[in-house]
């Protein structure tokens, strides 16, 4: 994971580039999602900036959101029956472990992903400009939950 400080920083630095407005509630979303784990929904972190922030709208959360996508700031996640989920924290193509009883998402080892990726572009020719790769099962809080499986 990379440090929430040094992440927040970096959003902040692109955003301001851009000239955007630098809300108490921008401010706040941006260390939600710097700091984030297990990949937030949009409504989830709405919830979260809500308490802080009565007012805040779930649009504006959104906003933020495409905004930050747009600009390659966030990954967005997006799962049949699950939605969206965002990670703010790694903001670049990396695989995930996907638990099909809880939803949970925990990232996997990158090291993986880069070397299928080269052995794809070697293998086929292709020049990789992006990639997803999940791995879906039944998490350990779930396996145990049920008896290993």
């Amino acid at each position: 994971m990379t440090d929430p400080q040094v992440r927040f920083e970096e959003m902040v630095k692109k955003l301001r580039e851009r000239q955007c407005r630098m809300t108490p509630q921008r401010v706040a979303l941006l260390r939600l999602l710097a700091a984030s784990e297990g990949h937030p929904s949009a409504a989830q972190l709405y919830d979260r900036l809500r308490a802080q922030f009565p007012t805040t709208s779930l649009a504006t959360v959104y906003k933020t959101l495409s905004l930050l996508d747009d600009m390659g700031e966030v990954l967005e996640l997006s799962f049949s029956g699950d939605g969206h989920r965002y990670d703010g924290n790694k903001p670049y193509p990396h695989p995930h472990l996907i638990c099909v009883r809880c939803r949970k998402i925990v990232d996997a080892e990158p090291a993986l992903t880069q070397d299928l990726t080269q052995a794809v572009t070697h293998g086929s020719g292709f020049q990789v400009i992006g990639h997803r790769l999940d791995f879906y099962g039944f998490c350990p809080d779930c396996q145990a939950a049920n008896g290993g499986a």
